[in-house]
């Protein structure tokens, strides 16, 4: 029997993305351990801290859970999230609820995977949408994708608006 050498299998975030036709490049990232979470080691990367994307799972008073998809290297801003979702404030969810909410663990959270399964608003912050190609997880932690910003927001119903400070 042949055996496929390199071939990794698809993470269901890179099988939607396959259904849509919509192109993407697989991206692994060395992990390791911070406390007891996994961390992606992005120092070895290619891509620059500020083309990688981090998808936080917060919740809001109106709203409840909402999704905001920021760059690596910025921190997301609570208040501009509460307002680009129609809240009066979000917050965290709270690690130890974050797999139930969310359905994936700290990081891999994934703006792709986290709406096909739950729906739930997505917010990027309005640099991936000048940026073009942007780099997200693909729902397991090391596992990424390098993909258009614009097509994804479209995937998932998202909304670009300014989200950091």
């Amino acid at each position: 029997m042949a055996h496929k050498k390199n071939k990794i299998h698809k993470t269901l975030v890179e099988q939607i993305l396959s259904q849509h036709k919509i192109p993407y490049q697989q991206v692994i990232f060395p992990t390791y351990k911070d406390g007891d979470v996994a961390q992606l080691d992005t120092n070895a990367s290619d891509y620059p801290d500020h083309q990688i994307y981090k998808t936080l799972a917060l919740t809001g008073k109106n709203t409840g859970p909402v999704v905001g998809v920021v760059p690596l290297d910025s921190r997301l801003s609570y208040k501009k999230m509460a307002q680009a979702s129609g809240n009066k404030k979000v917050g965290m969810i709270p690690l130890k609820e974050l797999e139930q909410t969310t359905t994936y663990e700290h990081g891999a959270n994934t703006p792709i995977g986290i709406y096909e399964k739950k729906g739930y608003p997505i917010y990027f912050d309005k640099s991936a949408r000048d940026q073009g190609d942007i780099v997200v997880s693909s729902g397991k932690i090391g596992r990424s994708i390098l993909v258009n910003a614009k097509q994804i927001a479209d995937l998932v119903h998202g909304n670009f608006a300014n989200l950091t400070e």
